[in-house]
């Protein structure tokens, strides 16, 4: 039986997304860009280490995406993300994979009923395609960049998140096994 088919309780389905969480901030690391031949390019740096953190779950199937970008990397942050998460989809349940950060993993995070966390193995960070949609952020809004205060940074992470349509989404984050995993196919 496919996690699409799948009934529950409320009468919604179950709904397969992937979590994790990001740092952003005024740290800069210089990456590779193109110049004329002969030229040598100038790449803004600097090394002030002011952070906010996104967190994100994606759903690599229909491309739907739910994301909020909060102070802190910690259990309190992890439990506002999936409260807003469950308001988002409260129709579904949600099987959401998760890496085994301790603020993931401890008793005393608050987890909506209609959320069920699975973690993936340690270290294995590519296991979970939603990493790949930090690397495109990554890329699409701080790639050579430097900002004058933690609110530029917040303002560009929320336009390149806001950029990312549902086909987006998929293209990155989709796996064939999920066809089979979601839909039954294979």
């Amino acid at each position: 039986m496919s996690c699409q088919n799948l009934q529950v309780d409320g009468g919604g389905t179950v709904r397969l997304m992937f979590q994790d969480e990001a740092g952003f901030g005024r740290i800069s690391k210089p990456s590779h860009c193109w110049c004329p031949s002969g030229i040598r390019p100038s790449v803004p740096c600097h090394q002030v280490r002011e952070y906010q953190y996104a967190y994100g779950a994606v759903d690599p199937v229909a491309g739907d995406s739910h994301f909020l970008v909060l102070p802190k990397a910690n259990t309190v942050c992890m439990g506002i993300f999936l409260k807003s998460l469950s308001e988002a989809y409260p129709e579904d349940t949600i099987l959401l994979v998760a890496d085994r950060a301790t603020w993931h993993t401890t008793t005393k995070l608050d987890i909506p009923e209609n959320i069920r966390l699975a973690f993936i193995p340690p270290a294995t960070p590519e296991m979970n395609p939603i990493e790949q949609v930090w690397k495109e952020i990554r890329t699409r809004g701080f790639k050579n960049q430097i900002f004058k205060t933690l609110n530029h940074v917040v303002d560009r992470l929320c336009d390149v998140i806001c950029s990312l349509s549902n086909d987006v989404i998929s293209s990155i984050c989709y796996r064939d096994w999920m066809a089979f995993a979601v839909e039954g196919k294979k």
